[in-house]
């Protein structure tokens, strides 16, 4: 009882101490030991755990830097380092563990060819006096890289008519990982994958997969691979699956155009099976095969010209290791050779006109149309505008002055019409309310007046029932802003209501109009 009250007064003193040289030592809750929180390494591998002692005080004296596990609640010394004894290293670390540079602030150590037994709790720890231990903890993973294959099924896969059970294809294998990996499967195949996992006590991990499908003809010569992916890397392997099927027969030859005395016909058996077929049987519903046809293989000739003979049902048999499957083809005789339309030509061998071609045919049909479109509108419109024959200068009624879109109105005629003694053919419209000739009068005495010659000036315009556009412009000099008027001929009183105006200002007879 003296002794263990002897330590608990110890022990008092000893956390006063404590105390007072927290209190009166400035800086000495930095001190502290630093480490990496996680370390992790691949089994065979190296890895580094650094430890260090940071702001050390002068009053502060280290005696030992020792590195620790902590293995189900208890903790076991790896190695050991005192300034005055050296360094230690205890079994079973002892050829896998060196300090790097051990001081009193430096205890990182290199732990060699990783194995699984060293994944765990590690503590660096310093004891100093009188200030007592410091310590820190890290965790060290230790990594299984797995090992991964994948191998096809040894049993022989056959298609059989009418299966559902679904049959292993394919088996996909990581094992002795940690973390596991993850499997998957990379196929266009209808089937489904089934997954398992082993935990060894090791603490790896062994995944396997297994790919179940109902064998078919169409899963033959299919790839299936696994796929196998362990945190950065990526493992893929594949098989092609070879799937047993009994004969699919079609009979080609036969293009519906077998008429008579054709020559050189034949009919083929085409077959899909796994293995190769082995025999082939030709024969005729109904019937018998005739004489005249000969049997190679897969292959019936017809010798000769065609008969009416050679119509009816024709059967082929073909046979492997998985079974027997038969074809037909139905043989029909026609008096002529058919040919086809070129529109069914078309529809069975597709156009061999490039689609450029057509549309640059197209788009040229469509431009020559509007091109004529164009030319009949014009045309049209020109026979509207001019009828009749006319000279390059336009013929202008009553006022020549007249603008052209601008309805014309004839003047009003004149109740005396006077006419020069010419011929009949030469009487024509002179102007109105006057002779056909200009006058030239003199006052001579008693008060009588004296008609001097005719005017030159008129004497080619009298003859004439209008003017042209150039000649009334050259007129219109001479009498300013004045309307010239004209004179009519009896015989052409109705002219001007015969007349139809045009668009330019020019008119032309309605006779002439409707032609």
């Amino acid at each position: 009882m003296a002794r263990m009250g002897h330590a608990v007064v110890s022990g008092c003193r000893w956390a006063f101490a404590l105390s007072l040289a927290t209190l009166f030592l400035p800086g000495l809750q930095a001190q502290v030991v630093q480490v990496n929180d996680t370390v992790s390494g691949f089994i065979g591998t190296d890895v580094v755990l650094h430890c260090s002692f940071s702001n050390p005080l002068p009053t502060v004296r280290i005696t030992q830097m020792t590195w620790q596990k902590a293995t189900n609640g208890t903790k076991q010394n790896v190695a050991i380092y005192n300034p005055n004894m050296g360094v230690s290293v205890l079994a079973p670390y002892r050829e896998r563990v060196t300090f790097l540079q051990p001081s009193f602030t430096d205890g990182t150590i290199r732990l060699s060819r990783l194995q699984l037994e060293d994944e765990g709790v590690y503590i660096c720890e310093f004891a100093t006096f009188p200030t007592g231990n410091r310590e820190s903890q890290l965790n060290l993973t230790v990594l299984a890289k797995p090992t991964n294959w994948m191998e096809g099924t040894k049993k022989t896969l056959t298609a059989r008519t009418g299966q559902t059970e679904k049959v292993l294809v394919a088996t996909c294998t990581s094992a002795n990982g940690k973390p596991p990996s993850t499997v998957s499967w990379d196929t266009r195949l209808k089937g489904e994958a089934e997954f398992q996992e082993i935990r060894h006590p090791n603490g790896t991990v062994t995944v396997i997969s297994r790919y179940r499908l109902v064998p078919s003809r169409e899963a033959h010569r299919q790839p299936l691979a696994c796929v196998v992916n362990y945190q950065l890397d990526r493992f893929s392997e594949s098989v092609t699956l070879n799937v047993q099927y009994e004969p699919e027969v079609t009979i080609e030859g036969f293009d519906g155009n077998w008429y008579l005395k054709r020559m050189d016909v034949k009919l083929t058996c085409q077959c899909d099976a796994n293995p190769p077929v082995t025999h082939y049987q030709w024969k005729l519903l109904n019937g018998t095969l005739p004489s005249s046809m000969d049997t190679q293989n897969k292959t019936l000739f017809f010798k000769g010209p065609v008969t009416y003979s050679l119509s009816g049902t024709y059967i082929c048999e073909a046979t492997n290791p998985i079974g027997t499957r038969s074809g037909m083809v139905e043989v029909n005789i026609t008096e002529f050779p058919y040919t086809p339309s070129p529109t069914e030509h078309d529809k069975r061998s597709g156009s061999s006109v490039p689609t450029p071609i057509i549309g640059g045919v197209v788009g040229g049909i469509i431009l020559v149309l509007f091109v004529a479109l164009v030319l009949v509108v014009y045309f049209r419109r020109r026979r509207h505008t001019f009828k009749g024959d006319y000279s390059t200068k336009k013929h202008v009624y009553g006022n020549g002055y007249s603008k052209a879109g601008i309805p014309q109105h004839h003047p009003p005629m004149a109740q005396n019409l006077q006419y020069p003694d010419d011929s009949d053919d030469e009487k024509k419209a002179g102007p109105l309310g006057g002779s056909s000739y200009e006058e030239e009068e003199e006052e001579v005495g008693g008060g009588e007046r004296k008609v001097g010659p005719p005017h030159p000036k008129f004497d080619e315009d009298v003859k004439r029932p209008y003017f042209t556009v150039d000649e009334a412009e050259a007129r219109s000099d001479g009498y300013g802003d004045r309307t010239l008027g004209y004179q009519y001929d009896p015989e052409q009183l109705d002219l001007a209501e015969n007349m139809v105006s045009q668009n330019d200002g020019s008119f032309i007879s309605k006779k002439e109009w409707y032609v």
